[in-house]
């Protein structure tokens, strides 16, 4: 079966969206990263800043996001209206994920596309990761961090989508488990997690 929706979770640094986009337009597929987070901001009507943060980090004291779905929400008193701020983005994101992934073959960078979709047949669902020296060398060359701080910078990038992937799906983030493949961009270049995502789904 071909794949229509191919979900890219990546350690920061690794290249995973480079590699994503790389596949996007090698299929034909469309490409949602950025442009998700701002559907969300657009729908929910929250600042882009925190829309951001939000799939970042997990936010302290709220209800993990699988209660929703068993409607314990509404057994412990919360109502839509009076959901957490980061829970409200969380399912609307949710929404828009599915909306999207029934709409047009794509690709979707992170935002714990993997856990959302883990019920498709047709998704094909990729860890990207890669050494901490090489990660660290892309982050300063490619994303402008500083040098200086640039190790632990990532360090808390990863800390923080480890969270946040944990307080929402209840999975740990980067198993192999999770995922149909890993790649270690380390080891083969991007062109190389590029083509083999694509021929794995074709």
């Amino acid at each position: 079966m071909l794949k229509r929706v191919i979900t890219i979770s990546r350690e920061y640094g690794s290249g995973g969206r480079t590699v994503g986009k790389m596949v996007a337009e090698r299929l034909g597929y469309k490409f949602y990263d950025r442009e998700l987070i701002q559907m969300v901001a657009n729908k929910s009507g929250f600042a882009l800043e925190f829309i951001e943060e939000s799939g970042e980090y997990a936010a302290t004291g709220s209800l993990l996001y699988g209660l929703s779905v068993g409607g314990l929400y509404t057994q412990a008193g919360f109502t839509p209206e009076t959901l957490p701020p980061a829970d409200k983005v969380q399912i609307l994101q949710n929404n828009i994920i599915r909306e999207l992934a029934e709409k047009d073959p794509c690709v979707i960078v992170g935002r714990s596309a993997d856990y959302i979709l883990r019920e498709r047949k047709d998704c094909f669902n990729v860890f990207i990761h890669a050494p901490l020296e090489q990660r660290v060398k892309r982050a300063i060359e490619e994303y402008g961090l500083p040098a200086k701080n640039a190790e632990k910078a990532i360090a808390k990038k990863d800390k923080g989508r480890a969270s946040q992937y944990r307080h929402y799906t209840d999975q740990v983030w980067g198993m192999a488990d999770n995922y149909h493949m890993t790649l270690n961009s380390g080891y083969f270049s991007l062109e190389q997690c590029c083509d083999i995502i694509v021929s794995m789904v074709k």
